[in-house]
């Protein structure tokens, strides 16, 4: 469902923002899903190496894609006229979500070595965590509490959880309740803070002057 969001809201961006045929990077994308969806319809339970190259080479094509569309925009807030400052404003909403979705993507794709790994794989042979949520150090709290941690329900971290973790990240720019542990996450973190950070400052100074 993320993907299919990500992919329609590039689909409906403003002309000024898309790099190329407004249906090229959705076709390509849809492409790229539809055997990894074919592959696990319902669950993540069966994984390739090829599944796994797709995968990661979908979200890389959703980030590359909304990373020229942010270029783009803040081409167009800085240097062009007012004329389009709706349009563009509405753009900036439909840039600053998808890039919540893919970075949400991302860290899924990412920690414990991706969503089949962390379900199917058992915790100590896991790989090293990206991300440490309160669920991983919940079990000494009270009773109702510790009963959802990861020592004594076997949790481990779903999508939600992720963008959960990526919309915070955008929102605060910074981490919120659970921390980057390894270099990859810290980066990915710090660079959706940035774009984040640069994203609302222009839209913020283009409504002050259309509102002027």
């Amino acid at each position: 469902m993320a993907v299919l969001v990500a992919t329609g809201l590039y689909f409906l961006l403003p002309s000024p923002l898309l790099f190329g045929p407004r249906v090229a990077i959705p076709a390509l994308e849809l492409v790229l899903f539809l055997p990894l969806w074919l592959a696990n319809p319902t669950r993540m339970t069966r994984e390739t190496r090829g599944l796994r190259l797709l995968s990661i080479g979908l979200v890389l094509l959703i980030a590359v894609a909304n990373a020229v569309a942010l270029v783009l925009l803040i081409d167009q807030l800085v240097t062009k006229s007012s004329s389009k400052g709706t349009v563009l404003l509405v753009g900036a909403g439909q840039v600053w979500v998808t890039n919540m979705i893919v970075f949400a993507l991302a860290f899924w794709e990412l920690d414990r070595g991706g969503p089949v790994t962390r379900t199917r794989t058992p915790r100590g042979k896991l790989p090293p965590a990206d991300f440490r949520f309160p669920q991983d150090e919940d079990q000494d709290a009270i009773t109702e509490v510790a009963a959802r941690s990861s020592a004594v329900s076997d949790w481990s971290p779903a999508f939600l959880d992720y963008l959960y973790v990526s919309v915070t990240n955008s929102s605060a720019f910074s981490p919120t309740d659970t921390m980057p542990l390894s270099h990859r996450a810290k980066m990915l973190m710090a660079v959706e803070s940035v774009s984040a950070i640069m994203l609302s400052v222009l839209v913020i100074a283009r409504g002050v002057s259309l509102l002027g």
